[in-house]
C-alpha cells in the first residue's frame, strides 16, 4: 500500500508541475481575450451612438 501511495503522489506532483509550467501562457492568453472582448464592447457602443 505504501508503494501505491508513493506512485499516486508522484503522479499528482507531475501533473501539478505540468500545470504550473503552462500557467504563464494561459494567463497571457486570457488577458488577450479580455482585451479583445473590451475592444468589441467599445466598438458596439460606438456603433449604437
Amino acid at each position: 500500500m505504501g508503494v501505491f501511495s508513493f506512485l499516486v503522489l508522484c503522479v499528482i506532483a507531475f501533473f501539478l508541475w505540468r500545470i504550473s509550467d503552462q500557467m504563464p501562457d494561459v494567463l497571457f492568453r486570457l488577458s488577450e481575450v479580455q482585451k479583445d472582448v473590451a475592444e468589441m464592447r467599445r466598438q458596439g457602443e460606438q456603433s449604437n451612438d
